[in-house]
């Protein structure tokens, strides 16, 4: 699967602790993330990750273009709603194109763990 990993900078630590929880799941997909997130992922976990810029410098828009043309089967992206982010009409975007492709995206920790579970579970091999 092409799976996508995003974190805004209030939730790169629960991102980062969760992939490293299932890196043995994750090593078997092929990863895509937002730059400085992915950079991290990398370090912590050593995981192979294709990074697009970072998050406010058009990276969630290459991760949506991604997402248009039908080229990710899930998104992680823990997504701080508490804190206004400069990039916010592309992240509404990227959420909009995870919407109208049926996308499954994950914005929390909670519904990370259910996607997560689908995967291992093989629930996506005939979606």
């Amino acid at each position: 699967m092409n799976i996508a990993l995003i974190a805004h900078d209030e939730k790169k630590e629960e991102l980062l602790k969760f992939v490293n929880e299932y890196k043995d799941e994750f090593a078997k997909h092929q990863l895509f993330a937002t730059g400085t997130t992915g950079l991290r992922v990398t370090e912590l976990t050593g995981l192979n990750i294709h990074r697009f810029k970072s998050g406010p410098l058009g990276g969630d828009q290459e991760i949506g273009a991604k997402v248009a043309n039908q080229e990710l089967d899930a998104v992680f992206f823990f997504r701080d709603p508490l804190t206004a982010q400069p990039h916010e009409p592309d992240v509404s975007a990227l959420v909009r194109l995870g919407d109208v492709y049926n996308i499954p995206m994950a914005t929390n920790i909670g519904s990370a763990n259910i996607l997560i579970k689908g995967i291992i579970r093989g629930d996506m091999q005939d979606a």
